[in-house]
């Protein structure tokens, strides 16, 4: 069939972007990183994100003449002459064109690359451990947001303006979480202005269980979001903005609720490593 070497071409031609960004990938991170060397680029994380949804597009385009070049061979012989004779191609275009540039790129929802090795060197404290080390900051739980209780780390619980929000968490949770929003705010100005809150201290069990203490009962946890807009719990997706903000936050020892078993990425939490320092310092 005449048609076949064409649509090889096509398939040839719409492949190159895969594979260039394939050699993209294997570019090593520090090419991201900024001068300072805190974070990363946000505008090559926005273009690369750019260049996914391309070739996303193109996949759907070699999908779409893969299936073409299907049903041509399945056609009798007689119905192939007249294929051949119109190109092989209908009056209607295998996918409809259209704007593919990320109109509202921190807020874009993506798919999160890796997401279970998106923490390493670091980990959480889980609720007994959290208990053991710092104590139970109520002693009766409920679905419900309740009052800290526990006189040492109420004594520590403060309620500040960090950054673009507000919080109540314990105080060196707050210095450090300060200086991540000072990074951040230094780095890239756009996405900073666009962090939103979704909760901090918030005393009570982990839903769906009997007393197990959630990380946010210890002031030592942040649900953040771009723009006000909540994220999917547990659809391995999140906003750009976020997988961005991973970033500082990794670099100061917070670990990021993507990775965690039921995906949460709204979800920063201080890991258990850098409490063991804080104890260590004397700060906690």
């Amino acid at each position: 069939m005449r048609i076949v070497p064409f649509i090889i071409l096509a398939i040839i031609l719409l492949s190159v972007p895969l594979v260039w960004l394939g050699l993209q990938s294997m570019v090593d991170d520090d090419e991201f990183t900024t001068e300072t060397g805190s974070g990363i680029d946000s505008g090559a994380r926005i273009e690369i994100e750019r260049l996914r949804q391309q070739v996303e597009a193109l996949q759907g385009k070699i999908e779409s003449i893969d299936k073409k070049v299907t049903e041509i061979a399945a056609r009798p012989v007689a119905s192939q002459a007249q294929t051949q004779a119109t190109g092989g191609l209908s009056d209607e275009p295998l996918t409809k064109e259209g704007p593919n540039a990320i109109l509202d790129a921190y807020a874009q929802v993506v798919l999160i690359a890796n997401r279970r090795n998106v923490n390493p060197g670091i980990s959480v404290g889980g609720s007994r451990w959290l208990e053991g080390f710092l104590g139970r900051p109520r002693q009766n739980l409920s679905n419900d947001c309740e009052a800290m209780t526990n006189p040492k780390l109420k004594s520590m619980l403060v309620l500040a303006d960090v950054g673009p929000i507000r919080v109540r968490m314990l105080q060196p949770a707050v210095d450090s979480l300060t200086r991540v929003f000072e990074k951040v705010r230094a780095t890239d100005p756009d996405l900073y202005a666009r962090i939103a809150s979704s909760g901090s201290l918030c005393v009570r069990q982990i839903r769906g269980t009997q007393g197990r203490t959630s990380t946010h009962s210890f002031g030592l946890a942040v649900d953040l979001n771009i723009d006000g807009r909540l994220d999917t719990l547990g659809d391995g997706k999140t906003q750009l903005g976020l997988t961005i903000l991973a970033d500082f936050f990794r670099e100061e020892g917070w670990v990021w609720g993507a990775g965690f078993t039921r995906e949460d990425s709204m979800h920063f939490e201080v890991s258990r490593q850098m409490l063991e320092q804080w104890r260590k310092d004397g700060i906690i």
